[in-house]
């Protein structure tokens, strides 16, 4: 006969066999994908006025469906500022990586909206920053048709297109060996510089327990070769580039059992002989854990994965 602490853990065990499956795919069902919406451009001197109507009703549509993250308008409208981009319809290549490497956008959404004769049409172009892959939907309506009704159908089929080509759209996660390897590549027989890495990071909120951006660089700079001086036992006098930065991350929003965080990072690459700056990069990142520590940590760590692999080359030989 079983004990009545043999059957708890069995209960347990039980419990917890039941629970897995269902957190995994709770969690698969709610990937995020953080989106930009940028500005639609009206073709046509029958429709003036109706781009900014259209980008507003979009805005507002998709920050209701789940399973997407919208990044706050007013923070990209600065960057689409401070970085002088005036896009509105047609977005470059070029231009798609930087938005999302400044704001943390997988996606962006654009379109156009245009009046031939009668009809009304709403084009929507659903762009994935980092595969640069397009693709679209589209709606036609008439001109006296209610325009909230043609973008909220709009909306909708973009939603669906997002969610079911996401892997069309965003890119896969890399691995850090995968890293490592395409890194070794890039730097082939170059001469590694002693490096000194320091990046100061926080949690809007909360004391930070360990540095992701710091660790993710030193880890990456010392498998690709680079000797790198502990900052607690070595001294930067010694190192031919110091690599200093700054970081912090931010609850975003709470997606059912799921924690968004956004994460902005940092980082300046200097010679310690004159001063001068070598490389300086900055990178935005959202990430989605159980917990909000997690997260934050996670989107620290990758942004500075992306930055490092931009920068590690650029100060090789140096």
């Amino acid at each position: 006969m079983r004990t009545f602490a043999q059957l708890q853990c069995l209960t347990i065990l039980a419990i917890v066999a039941f629970a897995l499956p269902t957190r995994a795919t709770a969690e698969k069902a709610q990937a995020v994908y953080p989106t930009a919406i940028l500005p639609f451009q009206e073709r046509g001197r029958d429709v003036r006025d109706l781009g900014a109507k259209v980008t507003d009703l979009m805005f507002a549509n998709l920050s209701a469906k789940p399973g997407l993250f919208l990044v706050d308008r007013e923070d990209l409208q600065k960057v689409l500022n401070e970085q002088e981009l005036n896009v509105s319809g047609v977005v470059k290549l070029g231009e798609a990586i930087q938005i999302g490497q400044l704001t943390g956008a997988k996606i962006l959404v654009t379109g156009s909206v245009m009046q031939i004769d009668k009809s009304l049409y709403v084009v929507a172009k659903i762009i994935g920053t980092e595969t640069t892959r397009v693709l679209g939907a589209s709606v036609k309506g008439g001109v006296r048709d209610d325009l909230g009704e043609l973008v909220g159908k709009l909306s909708d089929d973009v939603a669906r297109t997002i969610s079911k080509q996401a892997g069309r759209l965003v890119a896969k996660p890399r691995s850090a060996e995968d890293r490592i390897a395409a890194l070794k590549k890039r730097l082939g027989d170059a001469k590694r510089p002693v490096v000194f890495v320091i990046v100061t990071e926080r949690h809007v909120g909360q004391a930070v327990i360990d540095p992701a951006a710091e660790t993710e660089i030193t880890l990456l700079a010392t498998k690709t070769g680079f000797k790198v001086i502990d900052p607690e036992e070595g001294d930067k006098k010694d190192a031919d580039v110091l690599i200093t930065g700054e970081g912090f991350s931010e609850f975003a929003v709470r997606l059912g059992n799921l924690v968004s965080v956004k994460a902005r990072l940092e980082v300046k690459a200097v010679d310690p002989e004159n001063g001068k700056v070598l490389a300086i990069d900055r990178q935005t990142t959202v990430a989605v854990d159980l917990t909000e520590q997690l997260a934050g940590k996670a989107a620290l760590q990758e942004a500075a994965a992306k930055i490092a692999e931009r920068m590690l080359p650029k100060i090789a030989g140096k």
